[in-house]
């Protein structure tokens, strides 16, 4: 068998019979060898028998969500290449022959675009105009910019694939980011990907309401986007953060003044915010980098490439003395505080030695403890990849 026509479902008694009916006429029209699935997600509006009717094999998903319906039916799928699509009519199934050829020249997969830019055409009424202007052109500018996708379309939901796609990239999102996830992961791990162009026209439905929420899995989607680019999440921001700190320090130690303004300890208390705000991100970038690799999200990446570069015992030694010599400074003015009969001290320069004695204590341990943090997730893995 050369393909299975996987379609998710959830109360579709509306548009089903037609969604099948044209997934078997694309089937004939590119004289493929093949099979519709309709993987039900618990229905109770006779959509299951709609389904069989129309000559479908109905498998159940035991659990709630678009992408477990996804993982369900491509399990059953006994063809070698999978299309997959909605059952709300707006796609249609007929373009199949069209994702036949890329899959034969040796596509891992095959995204379908609706969007202008790639080609694709957008009936009237069959996208709303925030999709259409904002999300799918952004997150698919999104997903070029961060995660070289070569393709203008990152959220159509008709594409085919290689059926080992799902296992060797270890697609897990149990709801609608599950085709999100499949063309990052794509991307991410070099996977050959192809884009048609086809057409998106408005759904069948009449009463039904779409299963997509706008807010919500946009929400989602942004999510797994910033969860695969720990760069943009974390990295960046702390660049920019510490260096704000450097740049405080610089201009408020001295107490320099810029034409009105003059920068003082407040200025430094601040400062010392923005270094220690971007020394915590840039852990977490690293920390994100080292656990989306265990997870199988991305390529071993530059994040383990600077823990091997950094001698740990060397990094530990500097960041015990960093921290020592924080609490040091805090423990000599507490004993200038002392001899001061614990009165009232001059608050200008109290605070001007205070608040970097502080930052001194609290960088040391953060790299001492984020250090430690990053081996340990390193070793998890390690003994992982053993077991």
């Amino acid at each position: 068998m050369q393909l299975s026509i996987v379609i998710p479902c959830l109360n579709e008694h509306e548009t089903l019979a037609s969604v099948v009916a044209k997934a078997s006429q694309g089937l004939a029209a590119g004289g493929l060898a093949g099979e519709v699935i309709v993987s039900d997600n618990g229905s109770t509006d006779g959509s299951i028998e709609i389904a069989r009717a129309g000559g479908a094999r109905v498998v159940h998903a035991s659990r709630r969500g678009y992408g477990n319906a996804l993982q369900a039916g491509i399990e059953a799928a006994q063809g070698r290449w999978i299309v997959m699509g909605d059952a709300d009519d707006s796609y249609d199934f007929r373009e199949i022959p069209k994702f036949v050829a890329p899959l034969e020249a040796g596509a891992d997969l095959v995204m379908g675009c609706r969007l202008p830019s790639g080609g694709g055409t957008i009936a009237p009424g069959a996208m709303p105009i925030t999709h259409r202007l904002i999300g799918n052109p952004g997150f698919s500018f999104l997903a070029r910019w961060w995660f070289n996708y070569p393709g203008h379309d990152v959220y159509c939901g008709l594409r085919a694939f290689k059926k080992e796609l799902v296992e060797d990239l270890k697609i897990k999102s149990p709801g609608m980011e599950f085709a999100v996830e499949m063309v990052l992961k794509s991307a991410v791990f070099g996977k050959r990907i192809s884009e048609v162009p086809i057409t998106l026209h408005k759904d069948g439905r009449v009463n039904a309401r779409p299963h997509l929420r706008t807010v919500r899995d946009g929400w989602r989607t942004l999510r797994l986007f910033l969860a695969f680019s720990p760069k943009s999440l974390f990295l960046w921001p702390a660049i920019a953060l510490m260096l704000f700190g450097v740049l405080g320090y610089a201009v408020s130690l001295p107490g320099l003044s810029i034409g009105p303004a003059t920068f003082d300890v407040h200025t430094l208390l601040i400062a010392s915010l923005g270094w220690l705000l971007g020394l915590q991100m840039f852990t977490f970038a690293l920390a994100a980098q080292v656990g989306a690799t265990n997870q199988g999200l991305q390529r071993r990446g530059r994040a383990d490439k600077i823990l091997d570069w950094l001698p740990l015992e060397r990094v530990l030694l500097v960041a015990t003395m960093l921290a020592t010599a924080g609490f040091l400074w805090i423990g000599a003015l507490a004993l200038f505080w002392l001899s001061q009969d614990f009165g009232r001290l001059d608050y200008a320069m109290t605070m001007r030695q205070l608040i970097p004695a502080v930052t001194t204590a609290a960088t040391g341990a953060q790299v001492f403890f984020g250090v430690f943090f990053l081996d340990a997730m390193r070793s998890w893995r390690d003994y992982s990849d053993r077991e």
